[in-house]
C-alpha cells in the first residue's frame, strides 16, 4: 500500500486515494454501542445550555470512568463531527452545540495517547477536505472549539493550534503538501461560509506564547495579520511527545454557527422511552453523501441565543474620537479612569465625573453617547467578571461586591432627588450605556437590592426604564432578568423575591418569568424559593392568570414542570383553581401535571366539582388517574364519595333529555351515566372490600339507574348491578327505608332473573357507544294495574 499500491489493485494509486474517500457513516456509528449513540444524540438535540453538566457527569460515570474507556473519546468525537449534523432549528436554539460537547470530551482525557488521538479525530476531516464532496459540518466543530476557548480557556486553544501546526508535517510526511492544502482549503471554506467572520483573532491571539505564534505565522502566513512581525519558526519532524499537551479546563458553551445542513435518513439511534426524535435530524443511507458544499444555498444568518458572558465582552475601541466630543473636565476624568487600576481611585474619579456631568449645562445627547461609549469600554471587566459573591449571606461580601466604579453611578442616581433636573442627565447616560451594554440593567437591580439606602425601593429602576426609548417596564425587566439568568443563576435567584414584591403587577403569574425560574434552579435554590413562599415573602401566582400559567407549562421539560408544581403546592392554591386544566391533560403526554394534580386531590376531601372533573375522564383508557383517586377517596372519604356519586347519578337520570343536550352544547354537562358506570365498574374490580358499594346511598342510586338502563347496558354492567343482590342488610339507614330498599332489591332480583333468560345480542351492539348509551336511558315504564275483582259475597 505504501510503496507499490498497484499490486493491490491496478486502479489503486495509494494512500492519497484512500484518504480522499469519505468514511461511510455506518462504520463510524458501529464504533459506539446503540445505547451510547442514543445518549449522545439526546445530549445534542434535547439538552439546553447551562443544564448539560448532570448529563455529562452521568455519561462519564456510565461509559468513560474506566481506563479502557480512554479509546472511546476519539470514536465519540468522530461520531459527533461526521454523523450528528443538527438542523438549523437546533443550531439557532439554546441546545448545547457540538463543539461544547467535544470540548468536554477533550478535557476528560487523562492519557496522553488518548488526548492525541482525540485531537486527531477532531481534525481528521481537515486533511483531505474537498468542498465538492465533503460537508462543512465535518470541519466546523474544531474551529469553534478553538475560537470560543480563546478567552475563558486559552490552554485548550493553544494545545489544538499547536497540534494542528505539527500534524500537517507529521501525519504522513510523503503527503505533507496535500495535507497542508486540505487544511488551507478547510480554513478558506470556514471563512467563505461565515462560520467565522475572521480567523485573525484566533491566530493573532495575544495569550499565545511567542514560540507558538511563530509556528502559526509560519504555517498559516496567508491567514495571519501583518500588524506585528514575529520570529519565524521552522517546522521539522517532531517527536510524538511534542504533540501531546495536557488537557485543559472544560469549555464553556457559546453561540453555534449558522450553516445550511442536510437531512439524513438512515439508522436512527435507539432513544429512551418518552423521547421523540425531530424528523429533520436523521442519519443517511449507506450510499448517500452530504450535499456538496459547492451546491449549498447561502441563507440569511439567524440571530442565535447566547448563554454566556462572551457577548458582554467588547472588542477594543479607539476612544480618541469619542474623547474629542467631551468637555475638558469630562475628558480628564475619563483619562484618569483609564490610567488607574486601583478600584478606590476609580470610584473617586467616577464620583467627580458624575458631579461634573450634573453641573455641565452643555451636556447633550451627543456628549452622552460619547461618554457612554468610553465608560462601557473602560468598565467592561466589571460587566464580565463575577458580580455575586459566593458567600452571599455575608453582608460585608455583598457590600464589597458593589464597591466598584460602576455602582458609583447608581449611587448618585439614588441620592439625587426626583425633582432635581440633573437627574435626567444621569438617566440619559445610563440609557446610552444600556444600549451598548445590556447587562447594566440587572446590575442596577442588584445594586438596589444590595444597597441598604435603597432597600425595597425599585422606583429608580422604573425611572431608568422610562428613560429608555421604545421599551416598557415589563419588557425591560424580563430582558434584564433573562440576561441575569444566563450569566449567574445564583444572582438571578437572589433577585427573584424582590422582583415579585416590587413588580407584582408584572411578575406575579407571568408564565415567561416562571419558565426562566424553573429552567435554571437546582434543588437548593428551589428549596429557598419554597421557604420564601411559606414565610410569606413571595407570592408567584394569582387567580386570573393561573390557568394560563398551567397551559403554558404543558410544553416545558419534565424537571421544569415538577418545579412549578412544587411552587404551586407551597402556595396552597385552592384545588378549584387547578381543576379546569384537568380536561386538557392527556395520558401519557401530560404525565407530570397528572401526577402532581393527583397528589393535590389526595390532600383534599372530594367535592362535587372535583368528582365531576374526575368522572369526565375516559374510564376505558389506560389512564390510571381516575381509578387511583376514586379508590383513595372510597377508602378515606367513603360517606362523602357515596353522597357525591349518588348526586351525579340522580342528576343524570332525572334531568330531561332536552336539558342534557342543551347543557352539553353549552359545555355545562357533567359526566354521563354510562361514563360513571364505567368508572364504578373499574373501581369494583380493584376494591377488595365491597363496603363502599354496600353504602345505602350507592345501593339506592344503582337501583334507580338500573331501572332506567337498556337491556344492553344491564348486561354490560351486570357484575356491578349484581352487588345489590348479595346485600341483605345495609344497616346504615333507618329501618323503614331499609325495608323499602330490601323490597326493591327483591323486585330487582326477580326482574334481572327473568331478563337474564332473554336474548340481548342486539342490545349489546347498540351499547358500544357511550354517547348513544346515555341517550337511550329512559324513564321506567309504568306497570299495568291488575283489575280488582268484584267481591259478591263472603264465600267468594
Amino acid at each position: 500500500m505504501m510503496q507499490t499500491p498497484a499490486t493491490l489493485h491496478p486502479q489503486f494509486s495509494g494512500v492519497h486515494q484512500l484518504m480522499s474517500i469519505r468514511t461511510p457513516r455506518k462504520y463510524l456509528i458501529s464504533r459506539l454501542t446503540p445505547d451510547m449513540e442514543a445518549k449522545i444524540y439526546f445530549l445534542l438535540t434535547k439538552v439546553r445550555f447551562g443544564q448539560q453538566k448532570r448529563y455529562q457527569d452521568w455519561f462519564q460515570r456510565q461509559y468513560l470512568a474506566t481506563p479502557e474507556s480512554q479509546s472511546l473519546r476519539c470514536d465519540l468525537i468522530r461520531f459527533i463531527c461526521s454523523v450528528v449534523h443538527p438542523p438549523n432549528e437546533i443550531l439557532c436554539s439554546d441546545i448545547i452545540p457540538r463543539w461544547a460537547v467535544i470540548g468536554w470530551l477533550l478535557t476528560t482525557c487523562t492519557s496522553n495517547v488518548a488526548a492525541s488521538n482525540a485531537k486527531l479525530a477532531l481534525f481528521y476531516d481537515w486533511f483531505f477536505f474537498d468542498p465538492e464532496r465533503d460537508s462543512i459540518m465535518n470541519i466546523e466543530p474544531a474551529i469553534l472549539v478553538m475560537y470560543h476557548s480563546m478567552r475563558p480557556h486559552p490552554a485548550i486553544t493553544a494545545t489544538l493550534l499547536d497540534f494542528l501546526c505539527r500534524i500537517m508535517v507529521n501525519f504522513f510526511p510523503p503527503l505533507s503538501s496535500q495535507v497542508r492544502q486540505g487544511v488551507y482549503t478547510s480554513l478558506k471554506q470556514i471563512l467563505e461560509k461565515k462560520v467565522l467572520s475572521s480567523i485573525s483573532p484566533l491566530f493573532d491571539n495575544p495569550k499565545l506564547d511567542k514560540d507558538l505564534k511563530g509556528m502559526i505565522r509560519t504555517s498559516f502566513a496567508e491567514f495571519c495579520s501583518l500588524e506585528s512581525e514575529l520570529p519565524q519558526y521552522t517546522l521539522s519532524a517532531a517527536k510524538p511527545d511534542d504533540m501531546l499537551l495536557p488537557p485543559a479546563d472544560p469549555v464553556l458553551p457559546s453561540v453555534p454557527p449558522i450553516c445550511k445542513i442536510e437531512n439524513d435518513t438512515e439508522s436512527l439511534p435507539v432513544i429512551p422511552d418518552g423521547v421523540t426524535l425531530p424528523p429533520t435530524a436523521m442519519f443517511s443511507d449507506d450510499d448517500e453523501d452530504d450535499i456538496p458544499l459547492g451546491k449549498l444555498k447561502k441563507q440569511e444568518p439567524k440571530v442565535c441565543k447566547q448563554n454566556t458572558k462572551e457577548k458582554a465582552k467588547q472588542d477594543d475601541v479607539d476612544l480618541s474620537p469619542y474623547l474629542e466630543q467631551l468637555d475638558f473636565e469630562l475628558k480628564e476624568a475619563v483619562l484618569q479612569i483609564q490610567g488607574t487600576r486601583d478600584s478606590e481611585q476609580q470610584c473617586e474619579v467616577m464620583d467627580k465625573l458624575i458631579e461634573t456631568l450634573i453641573k455641565d449645562d452643555d451636556f447633550d445627547a451627543d456628549m452622552s453617547a460619547a461618554l457612554a461609549t468610553c465608560l462601557c469600554q473602560l468598565l467592561n471587566e466589571q460587566f464580565t467578571n463575577q458580580l455575586f459573591p459566593e458567600e452571599y449571606e455575608d453582608e460585608e461580601a455583598i457590600e464589597d461586591s458593589i464597591g466598584t466604579s460602576l455602582f458609583v453611578i447608581f449611587r448618585n442616581l439614588c441620592q439625587t432627588p426626583e425633582e432635581d433636573p440633573s437627574r435626567q442627565q444621569i438617566l440619559q447616560l445610563l440609557g446610552d450605556m444600556h444600549q451598548r451594554q445590556p447587562r447594566l440593567g440587572y446590575h442596577l437591580l442588584y445594586f438596589l437590592k444590595a444597597n441598604k439606602i435603597c432597600e425595597d425601593n425599585m422606583t429608580h429602576y422604573k425611572d431608568f426604564c422610562k428613560s429608555l426609548d421604545g421599551k416598557d417596564l415589563a419588557g425591560c425587566l424580563l430582558s434584564d432578568l433573562q440576561l441575569c439568568q444566563e450569566d449567574d443563576v445564583h444572582l438571578f435567584c437572589y433577585l427573584i423575591p424582590d422582583i415579585y414584591c416590587q413588580f407584582a403587577s408584572i411578575a406575579v403569574g407571568n408564565p415567561e418569568l416562571l419558565n426562566l425560574i424553573v429552567s435554571c434552579v437546582d434543588g437548593v435554590q428551589l428549596q429557598e424559593l419554597v421557604c420564601h413562599v411559606m414565610q410569606g415573602n413571595l407570592v408567584m401566582f394569582r387567580k386570573d392568570s393561573f390557568l394560563s400559567v398551567l397551559n403554558a407549562s404543558l410544553e416545558w421539560e419534565t424537571f421544569e414542570q415538577y418545579c412549578l408544581w412544587t411552587l404551586i403546592s407551597a402556595h396552597t392554591i385552592p384545588v378549584d383553581y387547578i381543576l379546569p386544566i384537568l380536561p386538557k391533560l392527556e395520558f401519557p403526554q401530560h404525565a407530570e401535571p397528572l401526577t402532581s394534580l393527583l397528589l393535590i386531590l389526595k390532600q383534599n376531601c372530594p367535592s362535587e366539582e372535583s368528582l365531576s372533573c374526575v368522572l369526565r375522564r375516559d374510564g376505558r383508557s389506560a389512564d390510571p388517574f381516575a381509578l387511583s383517586i376514586l379508590r383513595y377517596w372510597s377508602q378515606e372519604h367513603e360517606d362523602k364519595l357515596a353522597e357525591l356519586v349518588t348526586m351525579q347519578l340522580t342528576r343524570q337520570t332525572t334531568t330531561p333529555r332536552k336539558q342534557r343536550l342543551r347543557d352539553k352544547q353549552q359545555g355545562k354537562s357533567g359526566p354521563g351515566v354510562v361514563q360513571i358506570l364505567y368508572h364504578l365498574e373499574q373501581l369494583r374490580k380493584t376494591l377488595k372490600s365491597t363496603s363502599f358499594f354496600s353504602h345505602y346511598l350507592v345501593q339506592h342510586s344503582l337501583q334507580q339507574v338500573q331501572l332506567t338502563c337498556t337491556d344492553g347496558q344491564k348486561a354490560k354492567f351486570s357484575d356491578l348491578f349484581s352487588l345489590m343482590e348479595d346485600i341483605d342488610d345495609v344497616g346504615m339507614k333507618p329501618s323503614s327505608s331499609t325495608r323499602s330498599l330490601r323490597g326493591t332489591a327483591r323486585t330487582t332480583k326477580t326482574s334481572m332473573q327473568s331478563g337474564g333468560r332473554s336474548k340481548v345480542k342486539s342490545s349489546e351492539k347498540d351499547s358500544d357507544s357511550e354517547s348513544s348509551d346515555d341517550e337511550e336511558i329512559m324513564k321506567p315504564k309504568s306497570k299495568k294495574r291488575k283489575k280488582a275483582s268484584l267481591v259478591g259475597s263472603d264465600s267468594d
